[in-house]
């Protein structure tokens, strides 16, 4: 994530910043500290895009994971009434007609899990970037008003 990168230089340069005697605070370069803010500010839009493409790319795959476990089902449903004609074979295809609706909840419900579990890991890495960043901004703008 450039947001992170940019917030390393920030910390980066404020650790390497000249110390004023008998205090805490130190010196930087106002250009340079404001040219990174600019570049945060300019990718800070993207990052939240991502965030939306995640959420966006998450209900595309649950729709798509419905869709599939419709068909499967369906599908089931039309092999089932084809073998009806036999005892046997009826019993059969109920039998495999339940198995294949089980198998197909079990991989629905495995692929939303896992979709939610992946795009629930992005948005907290994200958010935790985020909050970085804004506790960032919080602790220069205290130390601006120190000066």
């Amino acid at each position: 994530m450039e947001i992170i990168n940019l917030l390393e230089k920030l910390e980066d340069i404020v650790e390497e910043a000249s110390k004023l005697p008998m205090s805490n605070k130190v010196v930087v370069h106002k250009h340079e500290v404001l040219e990174i803010i600019t570049e945060m500010r300019i990718k800070l839009p993207d990052e939240i895009k991502q965030a939306s493409w995640i959420k966006e790319e998450r209900q595309r795959i649950l729709s798509e994971t419905q869709s599939e476990a419709s068909s499967i089902i369906n599908d089931a449903m039309h092999r089932q009434s084809a073998l009806i004609d036999d005892h046997e074979l009826t019993k059969l295809a109920e039998q495999n007609a339940k198995e294949i609706e089980e198998r197909a909840r079990r991989t629905a419900f495995e692929l939303k899990k896992e979709t939610i579990e992946y795009c629930d890991r992005l948005l907290a890495k994200t958010q935790e970037g985020m909050e970085k960043i804004l506790k960032t901004l919080a602790e220069n703008r205290e130390e601006l008003d120190n000066l």
